[in-house]
């Protein structure tokens, strides 16, 4: 895997091949995912209301703040969503099924405005045994706000596939 250029003063925040593949993966690999995001209200309001969620922490302001919040929480789903896209050009982008998510949990709520990064681990890889071109690939997922405060993580497993497959089915 090679790396290329900062996309920013931060040598955290680098560009990273968009593409890998099974055998690019070894235990205890760290990848810093290189783009953050930045939640707005608009974002908050539409995911909320895209996923029917009614709760009015993500709505109201006098609700919220009631409940002991700074004003309206960002949605913890839409935060988790945010993360979980900014792990895919790294490790999942190559292709192959999704196969869920564990131990997924929130430490801290989030708030319009808040920016997220995201990194991951790989934990372990495995050979696939039902699909020879495949691997499965578990990985640990955090995300932070820039001061590193932990706002949510997760592992996901997925079928990643084999370089050498990939090769064999190009023209």
């Amino acid at each position: 895997m090679s790396r290329e250029e900062p996309v920013s003063d931060d040598p955290k925040r680098k560009r990273v091949e968009k593409i890998n593949y099974f055998e690019d993966f070894d235990s205890g690999q760290e990848f810093e995912h290189h783009w953050g995001r930045t939640i707005t209200e608009g974002d908050n309001s539409l995911f909320s209301t895209l996923t029917i969620n009614a709760n009015p922490m993500y709505f109201n302001a006098d609700y919220a703040e009631d409940l002991g919040h700074d004003g309206v929480v960002a949605n913890h789903l839409l935060a988790f969503n945010i993360v979980f896209g900014m792990s895919v050009q790294d490790l999942s982008e190559a292709g192959g099924a999704f196969l869920g998510i564990d131990n997924l949990k929130f430490h801290e709520d989030v708030y319009p405005g808040d920016t997220l990064y995201a990194d991951s681990e790989v934990v372990s890889k495995r050979e696939s045994e039902s699909r020879p071109h495949q691997g499965i690939v578990h990985w640990k997922t955090t995300g932070t706000r820039p001061n590193g405060d932990l706002v949510v993580e997760f592992e996901r497993k997925n079928l990643i596939n084999k370089r050498s497959h990939q090769e064999e089915s190009e023209p």
